[in-house]
């Protein structure tokens, strides 16, 4: 399953000044698609040169999959290098709630789109 979103808050701080520095960005995004909703993210950054970076991130999920109302947890991460980008993704063992519990599966994020492939336990 793919959806969309976009980028509804981006607030990045510092937290290690010592190069490559470290930084950590509270993320905000909605949903649309098969996935319907908002979710509320921290991600944790590193970007050494302009064409190398990687990230690894925490991300709450809130509202409505494929006709199914609830929430759940997943983390998703990705690197950037010269042989291109690595991205990765797992939805949390027993983090959903309501019509959404027992999801598990994988995740990957692009710009501005996810690939969910879900199922129930």
């Amino acid at each position: 399953m793919e959806s969309k979103f976009t980028i509804t808050r981006w607030d990045e701080t510092t937290v290690d000044e010592t190069a490559p520095k470290i930084g950590r960005v509270a993320v905000d995004k909605r949903y649309s698609g098969p996935m319907e909703g908002t979710s509320t993210a921290e991600l944790t950054t590193c970007q050494p040169a302009e064409d190398r970076a990687g990230y690894v991130g925490t991300e709450r999920f809130t509202g409505v999959l494929e006709g199914r109302t609830g929430s759940f947890v997943f983390q998703h991460g990705g690197v950037v290098g010269a042989a291109g980008a690595d991205r990765f993704g797992h939805v949390v063992p027993g983090s959903g709630t309501g019509e959404l519990a027992g999801i598990t599966g994988t995740v990957r994020m692009a710009h501005e789109l996810i690939e969910l492939d879900y199922r129930f336990e």
